[in-house]
C-alpha cells in the first residue's frame, strides 16, 4: 500500500483528503503542523507529499524546496495544492513541485494525479 502525507493547516480539507485517499487504497498520514514535516517524513516515510502552499505562518513552496534540496528526501514526489495560486507560480519556483492542483479539486482528478506520481518508475540506465 502507497503511503502519503498530506500537509494542510486546515483539519475539515485534511479530514476529507484523508477519507479520499483512504477509499482509493492509500495508507495516509495527516499533518496540520508544517514545522514537524521532516520528523513526519522521517518516521513515515511517504510514497508522496500532498502539500498546501499556505500554511498557516510557513509557505508550502519553501518547504517543498527544503525537500527537493536534501539528498534523503528529494526523490519524494511533491503534488501541491493551492486555492490562492495559480500553476505558474508555483511552477516558477526554485524546486518545483512534481504536479500541481487548485483547490477545490474533483476527487476523481486527485486521485488521477496520486496515482501517476506514485507509480511513476525511476529510469533505469543500462550501462554495457
Amino acid at each position: 500500500m502507497k503511503k502519503i502525507l498530506v500537509v494542510d493547516d486546515d483539519d475539515e480539507v485534511l479530514e476529507t483528503i484523508q477519507l479520499i485517499l483512504e477509499i482509493g487504497g492509500y495508507d495516509v498520514e495527516p499533518l496540520n503542523d508544517a514545522e514537524l514535516i521532516f520528523e513526519r517524513i522521517n518516521e513515515f516515510e511517504p510514497d508522496l507529499i500532498l502539500l498546501d502552499v499556505v500554511l498557516g505562518k510557513i509557505d508550502g513552496r519553501v518547504i517543498c524546496s527544503q525537500i527537493k534540496s536534501h539528498d534523503d528526501t528529494k526523490k519524494i514526489p511533491i503534488l501541491m495544492m493551492s486555492g490562492l495560486y495559480d500553476l505558474k507560480e508555483v511552477q516558477d519556483m526554485v524546486c518545483a513541485p512534481d504536479d500541481f492542483m487548485s483547490k477545490p479539486f474533483k476527487m476523481d482528478v486527485l486521485l488521477e494525479k496520486i496515482e501517476k506520481l506514485v507509480t511513476k518508475k525511476e529510469p533505469r540506465y543500462d550501462i554495457n
